[in-house]
């Protein structure tokens, strides 16, 4: 990618916006999270971030995982989260609408749909251009 833009590089390198019925729901599923990609080296050309979409249903929760070296960033738009995390997923924290959360890279953690009723709706920011489970 060229490090000056011309109005000739602009429309292929410019900005780009992917509408929320435009997500890829062709990745990775969790069972009880259902995710949609938005951005990646894939749809948008990225060259060091993923972002997607994830709506985990009520009560449900991710097995004790890590992302590796990535760092990520899960910014709630609706529900109520609980997050575990440390090596016997030690420690809790509570996130609601218009919280984030970050990850550092190789925390091994867990993501909790705090509520038996309602789902839980999440945009995610991953520090490299290909889908992690």
């Amino acid at each position: 990618m060229p490090k000056e833009h011309t109005a000739s590089t602009l429309p292929e390198y410019g900005v780009k916006v992917i509408k929320g019925d435009q997500l890829d729901t062709n990745t990775a599923q969790t069972p009880g999270m259902n995710r949609a990609a938005a951005i990646n080296a894939a749809r948008v050309g990225t060259q060091k971030i993923w972002a997607d979409t994830v709506t985990i249903h009520p009560n449900a929760k991710t097995g004790a995982h890590h992302h590796g070296a990535l760092e990520s960033v899960i910014y709630v738009v609706r529900g109520h989260a609980r997050m575990r995390w440390g090596e016997h997923l030690e420690f809790t924290a509570e996130a609601g609408p218009g919280d984030f959360i970050f990850v550092p890279p190789y925390v091994p953690h867990q993501e909790i749909n705090a509520s038996t009723d309602d789902p839980l709706e999440c945009a995610l920011v991953r520090s490299d251009n290909e889908e992690v489970s």
